[in-house]
C-alpha cells in the first residue's frame, strides 16, 4: 500500500524564511503523528517560468512537478506570507493555475506568517475564501505566526507550537486509521 503524500507549499522567495519554517513544521509534526511522505516546496522550487506562464502548458517541467505534486497530495499544508494584509501575487499566480476540480474535498491546513498581529486575520479573510473556492476542506484551526513566534527560522512560542499541535490533530478526521505514531507512544 503506497504511503499517503501530504506537500507543503510555502508562498515565499526568501531562504530562510519564516513561511517555510512554519509549513516545515507544520509538516513534520504531520508526517510523524500519521505517516505521511511529506514534501515541501516554496516559490524557489517552482522556478522562474511560474513568472512568465499565463497558462499551466506554458511552464517548464520544474513548475509543473510542483503543481502535479501538489494536486496528488492526499493533504496539504499551505502557508503565505503577508504582504499589505495579503497573500503575494506570485503565489496566488501559481494557485490560479491549478483547476478547482484538483483541489475539490483535499484536507488544507492553512498558515500564515506577518511582522505582527496586524496581519492576522489573513488566514481567515484571504486563504480560506481561497481555497473555499476550490470547495476545499480548510481544517477549522488555521495557524499564524508573527516574528515574535520565531528564533533563527525555527517556530519559538509555546502559543504557536501549540495551535499547530491542534491544527494537526484535526487532520484524524480525514486520516482516521492512519494515527499509527501518536497511538504508538
Amino acid at each position: 500500500m503506497a504511503a499517503l503524500r501530504l506537500v507543503g507549499i510555502a508562498g515565499s522567495f526568501n531562504r530562510p524564511s519564516k513561511t517555510c519554517a512554519l509549513v516545515e513544521e507544520v509538516a513534520d509534526r504531520a508526517a510523524h503523528r500519521y505517516g505521511f511522505d511529506r514534501r515541501v516546496y516554496d516559490l524557489h522550487d517552482v522556478g522562474p517560468s511560474l513568472g512568465s506562464a499565463l497558462s499551466r502548458r506554458e511552464l517548464d517541467d520544474q513548475a509543473k512537478g510542483v503543481i502535479d505534486a501538489i494536486v496528488g497530495a492526499d493533504a496539504l499544508v499551505v502557508g503565505s506570507p503577508t504582504y499589505k494584509g495579503s497573500y503575494p501575487g506570485l503565489f496566488k499566480h501559481l494557485i490560479d493555475l491549478i483547476e478547482p476540480g484538483e483541489l475539490r474535498a483535499k484536507p488544507i491546513i492553512i498558515t500564515a506568517t506577518g511582522g505582527g498581529d496586524r496581519h492576522a486575520l489573513v488566514v481567515e479573510h484571504q486563504l480560506r475564501p481561497l481555497f473555499g473556492f476550490f470547495m476545499s476542506h480548510t481544517l477549522p484551526t488555521a495557524v499564524y505566526g508573527s516574528d515574535r513566534d520565531f528564533a533563527d527560522y525555527k517556530v519559538a512560542s509555546k502559543p504557536l507550537s501549540t495551535r499547530i499541535d491542534e491544527v494537526v490533530g484535526e487532520l484524524a478526521a480525514f486520516f482516521p486509521g492512519d494515527v499509527i505514531v501518536a497511538a504508538a507512544e
